[in-house]
C-alpha cells in the first residue's frame, strides 16, 4: 500500500511545493479525506482536531482558484477577527509557491479598491455583512464557515444575510472542533441552507487530553485569589495562562496579583486587537509571566511553552478542550502545556464531572505536597 501524499492526491504542483515548504510531509487521514469531500464542490461539514481543519479547507480552497480570475471566489468566515487573521495566514503559507491575493475585512471597513484582484476572502460575520453588497459576489464558489461551534447567537443574522448576498448554487463548507456543541441557531442554519451535506467527522475520542497533568481543587469561591496565590508560592512561575469565565474576573484577579507584585497582565474582549496583540507579544518575549485572561486567547492565537494553566473558573468540556488542548496547527502539533490546575467550587462540580466523562479522561484532587509539580 502506498503512503499517503499530497502528489497522490493530484494537487496543483505550486500548491503541493507550498505544503512541503509549510513543513507538512504527508497528509492525515482525515485531511485526505475532507479535501476529497471539499473539491467535489458539495455542500461539506467537517470536524476536526485543532489545526486540521483550517489546513484542508486551505488547500481544498487553493486547489479551488482560479489564478485567471481577478475577484472573490473563496469567502472564509470565522467568529472572531483573531481566527480569520489565523486562517489567512495559513492559506497564505501553504499558497506561498502560488500566485493570489488574500483580504481580511475588518469591522467598518470600506471596500473601494481592496477587494480588486482579491481570490479568497476572510472576516467575521460582522465584517463580511458590513460590506457584503459592496462586494463582488457573483464569482464566489464556496463559502467556508470556519469554527462554527463558536458562532455566537448574535452574529447567525448576519450569516444568513452574508448567505442571501452570495451565489445560491456556492458550496457551503462548515468546520466545527466538535459538532455536538454546535449552537442549535447554527444547526438550524445547517438544515435549510446545506443541501444533502457530506460529513467528515474526525473521531472525537481523537480528541483527547493525553499527555496532560490535570488535577482540581476544591473550595469555596472566596478562596479562590488566596489559592492561586499560594500555588505560585510554591510552583515555580513560567509562562502561566489563568483563565477566567468572564471579563469582571479577569480585571479583578488581574488587579490583586499586581498588588501582590507579580508580573502579570490581562488579556481580554473589551480590549482592541491592537492591545491583545501587544499583550501577547509581550507575554511572548517573558515580560509578564503570568497571563490572565477570558477565552479570548483559548482560540485564535498560538500561545507555546506554556508550563501551567490554571482554571479559575471551570468552562464548558469544549471550550475546556480549547484552553489546554492542542495548540499547534496542521501537522506540527504539540502541547502547549503540561500541567493544568482547575479551582472548582461546588457549583462547578457538574461541569467538571462532564468534563471528565466528555473525554474519559481523568482529573485528580491536586497533591498536598506542590513543589513536586
Amino acid at each position: 500500500m502506498s503512503k499517503p501524499s499530497f502528489e497522490l492526491m493530484k494537487l496543483k504542483k505550486e500548491l503541493v511545493d507550498g505544503i512541503l515548504a509549510y513543513g507538512v510531509d504527508e497528509p492525515s487521514m482525515f485531511q485526505q479525506q475532507a479535501i476529497s469531500a471539499i473539491l467535489t464542490g458539495k455542500d461539506t461539514i467537517c470536524q476536526a482536531e485543532f489545526g486540521t481543519g483550517v489546513a484542508a479547507f486551505a488547500i481544498a480552497a487553493l486547489q479551488q482558484i482560479n489564478e485567471n480570475i481577478e475577484s472573490i471566489q473563496i469567502l472564509v468566515v470565522s467568529p472572531t477577527h483573531e481566527l480569520a487573521l489565523k486562517s489567512q495566514a495559513v492559506v497564505t503559507s501553504i499558497g506561498q509557491r502560488m500566485n493570489f491575493k488574500s483580504h481580511c475585512f475588518v469591522d467598518g471597513e470600506v471596500s473601494d479598491n481592496i477587494q480588486n484582484g482579491v481570490k479568497i476572502a476572510f472576516g467575521t460575520p460582522k465584517s463580511i455583512a458590513h460590506i457584503i453588497t459592496n462586494l463582488e459576489c457573483n464569482q464566489i464558489k464556496t463559502i467556508i464557515i470556519d469554527e462554527a461551534n463558536e458562532i455566537q447567537q448574535c452574529l447567525i443574522e448576519q450569516l444568513v444575510h452574508i448567505f442571501k448576498c452570495t451565489p445560491k448554487n456556492a458550496q457551503i463548507v462548515l468546520v466545527s472542533t466538535t459538532i455536538s456543541f454546535l449552537p442549535k441557531e447554527v444547526l438550524k442554519i445547517i438544515s435549510d441552507t446545506m443541501k444533502d451535506p457530506i460529513k467528515i467527522f474526525e473521531k472525537e475520542d481523537e480528541l483527547t487530553l493525553d499527555g496532560i497533568h490535570q488535577y482540581k481543587i476544591d473550595l469555596k469561591e472566596e478562596w479562590k485569589v488566596e489559592t492561586i496565590l499560594d500555588i505560585f508560592t510554591v510552583v515555580p512561575i513560567s509562562n502561566t495562562v489563568v483563565f477566567c469565565n468572564s471579563i469582571n474576573s479577569v480585571k479583578a484577579l488581574n488587579a490583586s496579583l499586581i498588588q501582590k507584585d507579580f508580573a502579570c497582565a490581562q488579556i481580554h474582549s473589551d480590549m482592541n486587537h491592537a492591545e491583545r496583540n501587544n499583550v501577547m507579544d509581550q507575554f511572548r518575549k517573558g515580560y509578564h509571566r503570568i497571563l490572565i485572561a477570558t477565552n479570548a486567547i483559548a482560540k485564535g492565537y498560538d500561545v507555546q511553552n506554556v508550563s501551567l494553566i490554571i482554571n479559575y473558573d471551570i468552562p464548558s468540556p469544549e471550550t475546556y478542550l480549547h484552553r489546554i488542548g492542542r495548540f499547534g496547527r496542521f501537522g506540527r502539533l504539540g502541547f502547549a502545556t503540561r500541567l493544568v490546575i482547575n479551582l472548582v467550587t461546588e457549583f462547578e462540580q457538574d461541569l467538571l464531572r462532564k468534563i471528565k466523562e466528555h473525554f474519559k479522561t481523568k482529573i485528580d484532587d491536586m497533591p498536598t505536597d506542590l513543589s513536586n509539580l
